[in-house]
């Protein structure tokens, strides 16, 4: 049986946020969003994945995007424009760690530093619960998705993310 070890900081942000959730125990090999789903039979609809991008041109700048399992983000698009840089693209698993001291697999809204950006899809915000990560790869968040709202840093952004099955074209 696996022990939920979830990031003592994401528990202890959530804790004094005042609001409720729920500590689900992960194997860390199953940690990636599809496999957790498939293995614990949680829908990919109320699951979402924290992604971190960088830019590229000029480098140095981030944030973290909230957005359902079954969206994606168009990064050199939207995302790129937001930020208003010229190139931007997915952090490096190693850049993302030393920023946000999480694995991917594990990166929550909860418990980042203050100064990162984090841009909510606004389709998460349409959900009664939603699967985080919980800073670790062994433990997930079920938690209401508007407790991202009581943390400074977090903007709601409409269609942010779309659907997997859309090309940018599309968006």
């Amino acid at each position: 049986m696996t022990v939920a070890e979830p990031d003592p900081r994401v528990i202890a942000t959530l804790d004094i946020l005042g609001t409720g959730y729920e500590v689900l125990a992960c194997d860390p090999e199953l940690a990636d969003t599809a496999a957790f789903c498939a293995a614990y039979d949680v829908p990919l609809e109320h699951s979402a994945n924290t992604i971190v991008v960088a830019s590229r041109r000029p480098e140095g700048h981030h944030v973290a995007c909230v957005l359902l399992a079954t969206t994606r983000l168009d990064v050199n698009g939207l995302i790129r424009r937001r930020m208003d840089v010229k190139k931007a693209s997915f952090a490096r698993p190693e850049e993302t760690a030393a920023l946000t001291n999480m694995m991917i697999g594990g990166v929550t809204p909860f418990a980042l530093p203050e100064d990162l950006a984090v841009w909510v899809d606004s389709a998460v915000m349409d959900l009664d619960w939603v699967i985080l990560g919980a800073g670790s790869r062994s433990a997930k968040i079920k938690v209401d998705p508007r407790a991202m709202l009581l943390l400074p840093s977090v903007e709601v952004v409409p269609d942010l993310a779309m659907p997997v099955t859309a090309s940018v074209e599309d968006a």
